[in-house]
């Protein structure tokens, strides 16, 4: 599809301007590349059902979400954070709006409460103090958002419902990691690629409500 082909090179090349630290360089690449996805959610139905209008609403909070990250200061990058919560917000909405196992959902929640108190640990210690309640917001959403992504994939069976939000999920980590930790290209490296790929796995589930 050619919408697709267009965001891996988007993708591609804004690896190479952040490889370059080419900031105008990501003010061409990004905004597009994050465009395509949405895009490619309009392309599949999004517009068809009431799943397909949470994931694009969350679709397009992402896309905000990425522009707000590209300058290099506090403020946009906290408003950044707002607009992906609100994000995984709504793609936790495109969940129960699907139908979800509840007790897949439950048992998972206890697993990656761990995970979040963990990483939460991990971050808060490193965070500026404007910063710790909107990370600590963020950890719980994103984890909250997983556990009904994994109750969607038990009851429809369909992998997308399992993956898609996992590698967000991990994308994340990277850009914690990245702000947070040890500053790096690796994480750039490592995050993207799982960023792009979760948000077209997002597009594409809307094909299948």
């Amino acid at each position: 599809m050619p919408i697709l082909w267009i965001l891996i090179a988007l993708v591609a090349a804004l690896l190479w301007t952040e490889a370059l630290g080419w900031r105008f360089g990501a003010w061409l690449t990004k905004p597009a590349a994050s465009a395509a996805f949405v895009a490619f959610a309009l392309q599949m139905g999004a517009l068809n059902t009431g799943y397909g209008h949470w994931i694009l609403a969350g679709l397009v909070a992402c896309w905000l979400g990425d522009v707000l990250l590209i300058p290099q200061h506090k403020g946009s990058f906290k408003v950044g954070i707002l607009s992906f919560l609100l994000g995984h917000m709504l793609y936790s909405a495109a969940f129960l709006e699907h139908g979800i196992d509840v007790r897949w959902t439950v048992i998972v929640a206890i697993p990656l409460a761990g995970s979040a108190w963990f990483v939460g640990r991990l971050l808060l210690g490193s965070v500026d103090r404007s910063f710790r309640k909107p990370v600590t917001a963020y950890i719980l959403v994103i984890s909250v958002m997983l556990a009904l992504g994994v109750g969607a994939w038990a009851r429809a069976q369909e992998a997308v419902f399992l993956v898609a939000p996992s590698a967000f999920y991990l994308s994340d980590l990277a850009v914690a990691r990245n702000r947070f930790l040890h500053p790096g290209y690796v994480n750039r490296l490592v995050g993207l690629p799982l960023y792009y790929a979760a948000q077209v796995l997002f597009a594409w589930s809307v094909s299948l409500a």
